[in-house]
C-alpha cells in the first residue's frame, strides 16, 4: 500500500520542482546584476568594513586580555 502512495506522488512531486525552478529562472531574469565597475566597488567597501571590524575586535579583545590578566593576578 505505501508503495502504491509513494508512485502516486513522485510525478507531483517532480512537477512542484519543475514548477519552483522554472520561477526561480524566472526571477534571476528580473535582478539588476552589478557591472563590473559596482562589483569592484562594492567588494572593497566589503573587504574595508571587514577590515576594520576586525581590527576592532582584535583590539577590545587585546584589552578585555590585559584587564583580566590583571585581575587574575
Amino acid at each position: 500500500m505505501s508503495a502504491v502512495k509513494k508512485q502516486a506522488n513522485t510525478p507531483g512531486r517532480v512537477q512542484a520542482t519543475k514548477d519552483y525552478l522554472r520561477g526561480v529562472w524566472s526571477e534571476l531574469k528580473k535582478v539588476h546584476w552589478p557591472d563590473r565597475k559596482q562589483l569592484i566597488t562594492y567588494t572593497a567597501v566589503v573587504l574595508v568594513t571587514v577590515a576594520i571590524v576586525s581590527v576592532m575586535l582584535w583590539i577590545v579583545d587585546s584589552g578585555l586580555g590585559i584587564v583580566i590578566s590583571k585581575i587574575l593576578g
